[in-house]
């Protein structure tokens, strides 16, 4: 299998995803310390023979690229929402039980596709955190978060995850995406009956042990304060919405058909509904703090620590998988790809360690170039529904396999970590998706993408 992109270049993507799952296991204090040294060592290590082999313009160029239009777009909107989000604080007597995660984390998920699945997990992270304070055995409760709330969730409108925005973007009806209802109906029975099931194991262990909720008087008498940060947080949704729809809209692209923007080197360009979308989410993140008392903060335990760590991490991220993209998308329409369940793991599998956006793409694009004449008619050819529907599935579902599948996963992962629920490690958070996830995706390749 030949590439103009040679394979080895994507060793600093292997290596920074494994400093990532190792080194804070064996080395935890360096890690903290040197952390970005790490990400700028396995980035210098991408850029360098790129630069040796395609020459400067074009290192500048990808880089440039990847920095402006993905990663500046992405880091700005976790950024508005981690500040948006931790403006509001949970009151009342609510104490976490089986009954109460299970229904939170319901409540959760299909919220996610109406506000995104970073914004709901921002939104429901730390009240789920808060009426759980009193347990010990609470990691898997933040685990099913990632998997139900900031993953699956997503799946049923292009508000939900980014691939399908750009499904809708590229011809795919804003509604279709219900479509995908019964699979996630499905799942959400399934996984939420092993939790209930799981929490009630750790909940009674606990009460057992002597451990009880610290609630001053019976009831659930609830309410949020900073509640009036609701309308920042829509603010920052249509603001994602507008950055991925306006670059389609004639007013914003030049007579060649490309984005009006910036100039900033050959050709990359900082696209004006970028920037848009930019300046409305700092707006909403400044006035959020504006409005919002000090105190409200303080309840929440908010500090700078998780979102730093983010943005550390995954602009390394963003750079040194340019190869491993480059390579999916020359050699995507090759990989002899004609059934669903092929489309299902294919996507998902990708999408569980590379941005799931660019891989939904690629794959959708393979998906038009097939020659099918009946089906949804694209920009990228005519998809029948079942191949669309395993895209999006595998897309959006399977970026819950790893901790760098979807933006959310790792801020839920650090923010957990910072109120002492002790997470598991990279390889260790795999683990519970091969245990629990994995086989509900196996049933639903038997039920919905393979007869």
């Amino acid at each position: 299998m030949s590439t103009l992109i040679p394979a080895w270049l994507c060793i600093p993507f292997a290596g920074l995803l494994l400093s990532i799952a190792v080194v804070p296991l064996v080395a935890g204090e360096w890690w903290e310390k040197h952390r970005v040294h790490a990400v700028i060592f396995w980035s210098l290590l991408f850029i360098v023979p790129f630069t040796v082999l395609y020459g400067p313009l074009k290192a500048s160029e990808t880089v440039l690229e990847t920095v402006f239009n993905d990663y500046l777009s992405f880091i700005v909107m976790l950024f508005g929402l981690f500040c948006v989000a931790g403006n509001i604080t949970f009151t009342g007597d609510l104490a976490g039980s089986p009954f109460v995660n299970t229904l939170f984390l319901l409540i959760g998920t299909l919220l996610s596709s109406i506000i995104g699945t970073t914004g709901s997990s921002m939104l429901m992270l730390r009240p789920m955190i808060k009426i759980n304070a009193w347990r010990r055995q609470k990691r898997h409760i933040m685990i099913f978060f990632i998997f139900l709330i900031s993953n699956m969730g997503g799946c049923l409108t292009p508000l939900g995850d980014p691939p399908l925005l750009m499904g809708f973007m590229r011809g795919v009806p804003f509604l279709w995406s219900l479509h995908l209802f019964p699979i996630l109906i499905f799942n959400l029975v399934i996984l939420l009956t092993v939790f209930w099931q799981l929490d009630k194991h750790y909940y009674l262990k606990d009460v057992r042990r002597g451990y009880r909720p610290d609630i001053s008087k019976p009831g659930t008498e609830l309410s949020l304060r900073g509640a009036h940060n609701i309308i920042f947080l829509l603010m920052i949704i249509i603001a994602v919405v507008l950055g991925g729809t306006l670059p389609s809209n004639p007013m914003f692209q030049t007579a060649e058909g490309t984005v009006r923007g910036l100039h900033i080197i050959g050709e990359v360009t900082l696209g004006f509904p970028t920037i848009i979308e930019i300046a409305l989410i700092l707006a909403a993140a400044f006035l959020s703090f504006k409005t919002t008392p000090d105190e409200i903060r303080r309840a929440n335990h908010f500090t700078w620590g998780a979102i730093q760590e983010v943005a550390e991490l995954f602009i390394g991220i963003f750079i040194t998988m340019q190869p491993a993209l480059m390579i999916l998308k020359e050699m995507g329409p090759k990989l002899g790809l004609t059934e669903p369940f092929q489309m299902f793991w294919s996507t998902g599998l990708l999408s569980s360690f590379l941005d799931n956006t660019p891989t939904y793409l690629v794959f959708l694009t393979t998906a038009g170039t097939l020659g099918m004449t009946s089906g949804l008619t694209t920009t990228v050819g005519t998809i029948p529904v079942i191949f669309l529907k395993a895209i999006s599935c595998g897309a959006v579902f399977m970026g819950a396999n790893s901790y760098i599948g979807n933006a959310p996963n790792f801020m839920v992962k650090s923010i957990s970590d910072e109120n002492g629920i002790h997470m598991p490690s990279f390889f260790g958070y795999i683990g519970w998706a091969l245990v629990f996830l994995v086989p509900v995706f196996v049933i639903d390749t038997l039920i919905f993408f393979l007869f």
